[in-house]
C-alpha cells in the first residue's frame, strides 16, 4: 500500500479525472460499485481465511496437549 500513500491529493484528482475521461459520468457511479463490492468480497474472504488458520492453529494445539 505504500504507493497509496504516495499518491497524495493532486494525484487523486488526475485519477479521478482520468476515470471520468475513460469511462464518462454515466458508468462512473456503477464503476465504483463494482469496486466497492470487489473490495469488501475481498475483505471477506480474507478474514474467513483468517478465522480458518486461528481454528487449525487451536486444534493443533490440542492435539499436542
Amino acid at each position: 500500500m505504500g504507493i497509496l500513500r504516495d499518491i497524495g491529493a493532486p494525484g487523486l484528482i488526475i485519477i479521478i479525472l482520468g476515470a471520468l475521461l475513460i469511462f464518462g459520468p454515466k458508468r462512473l457511479p456503477e464503476l465504483g460499485q463494482s469496486i466497492g463490492k470487489m473490495f469488501a468480497e475481498f475483505k471477506t474472504a480474507v478474514n474467513k481465511g483468517s478465522e480458518e488458520d486461528d481454528h487449525d492453529a487451536k486444534e493443533d494445539k490440542k492435539e499436542k496437549e
